[in-house]
């Protein structure tokens, strides 16, 4: 029996150091500085718009999962406690605005100054889209 408490306990060990290893390279990895990534496109907002409408496959391919600066008029700010998403509207669907709505980052001060109806341009990462807005998420101003 002694045997097998000692093997018992050197797989409980393993496993213990096995957990804390994968917590340590996986689950509490640091994210990157989407705010500080170079955008890997720069283009309009309508012009990103109507891409996903014209071809969603062919748009997920080329901007899906990659950071992009979109330069357009801010049609409105909405504001749920510290989260403020930005909205670009380009057609009135079944279901109300459809265009592109990017979520910001922790900018809110800043993000908060805009008017609706000034020309901006926002980084961000393209998560895709939910066949009525183009979702970007971790925005922030651009400064270039």
């Amino acid at each position: 029996m002694n045997k097998w408490l000692k093997i018992a306990l050197i797989l409980i060990g393993i496993g213990i150091i096995a957990a804390l290893l994968v917590f340590k390279f996986d689950i509490n990895k640091s994210q990157p500085d989407f705010a500080k990534m170079p955008p890997e496109y720069k283009l309009k907002a309508e012009i990103l718009y109507n891409e996903y409408t014209k071809d969603k496959a062919a748009a997920d391919t080329k901007y899906n999962g990659k950071v992009i600066e979109i330069t357009g008029q801010l049609n409105t700010l909405e504001q749920k406690d510290s989260l403020v998403i930005a909205t670009f509207v380009f057609k009135q669907g079944d279901f109300g605005d459809e265009g592109i709505r990017c979520t910001m980052l922790n900018q809110s001060e800043e993000v908060k100054k805009l008017v609706p109806g000034t020309e901006v341009r926002i980084k961000g990462f393209c998560s895709g889209f939910n066949e009525t807005d183009v979702i970007l998420e971790k925005g922030s101003l651009s400064k270039n």
